[in-house]
């Protein structure tokens, strides 16, 4: 997030709450899903190994999302990310088209990642980003991406960083996220990078996937979301903070292409006995 004249920034998409620079910082991309849902949800798991987080797939094609996921918009991108349910090869999946445009679908949950710390999604890309850049803040476009963030816990902040996020709770009704993960299909950067969001290191970015050599493929990935909170956020001697949001985006913002991609289910799953 960057201060724009008093407005709330998120990856370069700007706001219109006044707020100081350093609630900014503070707030930074970890809002992504507070800013859409204001009341979290608590997953029911269908059996006791895993959490169906993102049922695209029982959903009907051109139809509603699948509550409770909601569009994630930017009062100051008047170009809007289109997100659709689609059948592809007789599965229904969310497709995201954009065009110089900025949004995202999230949907807030409660998950304990010390009991469901792996999850699993599929995506598909059409296409990549000339102008993608993991380290620039005008390359910070993706093809796709999916967000996961961490419910603030006052314990693991200071005196000062207590008092910035009361008064985003001021603003939203709640406590913004402390941190995310954020896992990429890049454009150029190396698979397996993990680097800072160019706005805030409370962001970590992983690589998953990157260019386009396997456009036009499904492919599916499987992530252990407490060591990789681990590797970004270092010590967690009280434990990990719960599983607070799940986002998916396909932006173009910055870079003003167009991009194409498509994701399936989403699942956590416990680990192994």
């Amino acid at each position: 997030m960057a201060s724009d004249g008093g407005r709330r920034c998120i990856g370069g998409r700007c706001i219109g709450v006044k707020l100081t620079a350093a609630m900014l910082t503070v707030l930074a991309t970890v809002t992504v899903t507070v800013t859409v849902v204001t009341v979290a949800t608590t997953v029911a798991a269908d059996n006791t190994q895993q959490l169906h987080i993102g049922n695209f797939s029982d959903a009907q094609a051109g139809g509603d999302y699948p509550s409770p996921w909601q569009p994630l918009t930017f009062k100051k991108i008047p170009r809007h990310t289109a997100y659709q349910l689609v059948e592809d090869n007789g599965v229904v999946v969310l497709q995201a088209d954009s065009d110089n445009a900025a949004s995202g679908l999230s949907r807030e949950v409660a998950i304990d990642p010390v009991e469901y710390p792996i999850v699993e999604w599929r995506w598909k890309v059409d296409n990549v980003l000339a102008g993608g850049d993991v380290a620039r803040k005008t390359g910070d476009d993706y093809p796709a991406r999916l967000y996961i963030t961490f419910a603030y816990d006052a314990r693991r902040v200071g005196l000062w960083e207590r008092a910035k996020y009361r008064a985003a709770r001021l603003f939203y009704g709640k406590h913004p996220p402390s941190a995310a993960l954020n896992y990429l299909w890049a454009s150029r950067a190396a698979v397996g990078t993990q680097v800072a969001n160019a706005y805030t290191d409370r962001v970590q970015m992983f690589v998953v996937r990157s260019g386009a050599a396997q456009a036009g493929q499904w492919r599916s990935e499987s992530r252990n979301v407490l060591r990789d909170y681990r590797a970004a956020f270092g010590d967690d001697s009280m434990g990990p903070p719960m599983i607070s949001g799940i986002a998916v985006m396909t932006d173009t913002d910055n870079t003003g292409e167009f991009a194409r991609a498509w994701f399936g289910d989403i699942v956590f799953k416990a680990a192994d006995k």
